[in-house]
Formats: structure tokens, C-alpha cells, sequence
């Protein structure tokens, strides 16, 4: 018996986001939708700045780097989502679930160096325009998204790599639309503890410290503008931080309350909430925060429908 109750589980079941059969291919749909345009409007974003030669700009690289980031963050989670709301057969591999985890993790920390890189970008534009050239050159900006690939892709292994000194065989049913780590330490037959300790400090790492690092260059900008004698140049300058910062507010807050509270925070039903709003809800907004307002981005679409 005992023998039989230390069998390792080399799969999982995912529950999904409801138990209800006739919510299914409503929310199929729904989430049909938001992916595809999600798709769309990051991977098009990034097909307009590689086309138009006006937004080669160091901006622009950033911003195209982070929505290439949410449509691989959105690609990690949605597909599989979507073949189970319509599938009876809920089965995840071992190894596709740490492919999931993997990809996932890393595509979110990408976005937290993006941010601060992006932070960093509007601080030296506003606060040191006439230096601009010089600093952000080609040359930084690349080494600035290589290393904030670089950090994403090794936070992730780091996780992955130490989840495999657990043992799975307890149960093989994630309560969850997809392979989150959290959720995967509460099926562990091995204790978890210094899974989870890593996860505090790094999530908490992470997060203070990018996040501190935008609100300073956030703060630096803002008293730049409020100098700024001219009206129309506050308000130009204002939107695009203020986009900016919206995009910003959404992801934080969010992964603290996944990440940096784990032990203390939210109901499952909230953790499903916060991770729905994170993994797929912020890729679906960030193209159009970052577009729609944004002149430089209008003027390259009609510049592209014209030719």
C-alpha cells in the first residue's frame, strides 16, 4: 500500500477556470477572441516598428521587445486553455507543464526589466534630452533587452530547475487553468519549503527592485514636465508616461499579490483572478495603452495602409 501511494505522477490534470459544461464554449469563445486580437495587436505592433523607419527609436525597440514578450506570455498559457474549455481529456505532461511554467516565468520576468529599461528610456529622454543620442545608442539599447532576456530565461531555469527535487504523488489535479508553481507546491509529496522561500526572495527581489526603480525615474520625469513652460509640450510628455505608468500599475500589482504574499493573500477563486488578469488580460491591453494614444504609432499605421 505504501508502495503504491509513492507512485510519481509523470502528468496532471488542469480543473480549468469552471467545473460548469455549459460556461465552456462561451468562455471558448470569449478567450478565442481576446487571444487572437491580443496576437494581433502585439504582434503587429511589432511588424510596424520593424517596418516604419520613423519608429526605429530606442522607445520603440523597447516597446516592440515588450510586445513580443506578452505575445509569448499570452502564447504559454491561452492555447492550451482554450483545447480544454472544449476537450474532456484535461491531461498536461510532466514535461509540457515545466515547458509552460518555463516560458511563462520567464516572459514575465522579461517584462519587469523591460519596464524599468523603458522607465529608465523616458527618464534620460525628459531629464537629459540633449545627452539622449549619446546614452541611449543602439548599441546600449540592444545590451539592455539581451540582458533583460538573459535575466528572464535564467530566473525561470532556476525555478524549473529546482522544482525536479520534488516528488508529485499525492494527486495529479492542479485546481488551475494552467501550470502555476504555487499550485504545483500544493500536490508536492516533498517539502516544498525551500521552493517556495526561493520564489519569496527572488518575486520579492525582483519586484521591489524594479519597481522602485521605475517610481524613481517616474518621479525624476514628473518634476521635469511640471518645469516644462510650455502646455503643449506637458501634455505630450504627460500622455506618453502616463500610459506608461498604467501599464506599470496593472502588472505590479498583480504579481505582488501572486508573488510577494503568497502565504497571506487571496482566495483561489482571486489567485485564478489575479493570474487570468496577469497572463492574459494585461498582453490583450498593453498594445493598445501604449497605441492608442500615441501619435507617432497612428501616423506609422496610415503611413503602412497607404503604401
Amino acid at each position: 500500500m505504501a508502495e503504491e501511494n509513492k507512485t510519481l505522477v509523470t502528468e496532471f490534470v488542469l480543473t480549468g477556470l469552471t467545473d460548469h459544461p455549459g460556461l465552456r464554449v462561451p468562455l471558448f469563445l470569449v478567450f478565442l477572441v481576446i487571444y487572437l486580437i491580443t496576437m494581433m495587436g502585439n504582434l503587429g505592433l511589432v511588424v510596424l516598428i520593424w517596418k516604419d523607419a520613423h519608429l526605429h527609436t530606442p522607445m520603440y525597440l523597447f516597446l516592440g521587445s515588450l510586445a513580443f514578450a506578452d505575445a509569448c506570455s499570452s502564447s504559454s498559457v491561452t492555447p492550451k486553455m482554450l483545447i480544454n474549455f472544449l476537450s474532456k481529456n484535461h491531461v498536461i505532461s510532466l514535461f509540457k507543464c515545466m515547458t509552460q511554467l518555463y516560458f511563462f516565468g520567464s516572459s514575465a520576468t522579461i517584462e519587469c526589466f523591460l519596464l524599468v529599461v523603458m522607465a529608465y528610456d523616458r527618464y534620460v529622454a525628459i531629464c537629459n534630452p540633449l545627452l539622449y543620442p549619446v546614452v541611449m545608442s543602439n548599441n546600449l539599447c540592444t545590451q539592455f533587452i539581451g540582458v533583460s532576456y538573459f535575466i528572464g530565461f535564467l530566473h525561470s531555469a532556476i525555478h524549473v530547475g529546482l522544482l525536479f527535487r520534488l516528488t508529485f504523488c499525492r494527486s495529479n489535479v492542479i485546481h488551475y487553468f494552467y501550470c502555476e508553481i504555487l499550485q504545483l507546491f500544493k500536490i508536492s509529496c516533498t517539502d516544498p519549503a525551500v521552493n517556495i522561500l526561493l520564489v519569496l526572495i527572488f518575486s520579492t527581489f525582483i519586484q521591489v527592485f524594479t519597481f522602485m526603480t521605475i517610481m524613481v525615474s517616474y518621479t525624476l520625469v514628473l518634476f521635469a514636465i511640471l518645469k516644462k513652460k510650455s502646455e503643449n509640450s506637458r501634455s505630450k510628455t504627460f500622455s506618453t508616461c502616463s500610459a506608461h505608468l498604467l501599464s506599470v500599475s496593472l502588472f505590479y500589482g498583480t504579481l505582488f499579490f501572486m508573488y510577494v504574499r503568497p502565504g497571506s493573500g487571496p482566495t483561489e477563486d482571486h489567485d485564478k483572478m489575479y493570474s487570468l488578469f496577469y497572463t492574459i488580460i494585461i498582453p490583450l491591453l498593453n498594445p493598445f495603452i501604449y497605441s492608442l494614444r500615441n501619435k507617432e504609432v497612428i501616423d506609422a499605421i496610415r503611413r503602412i495602409m497607404k503604401k
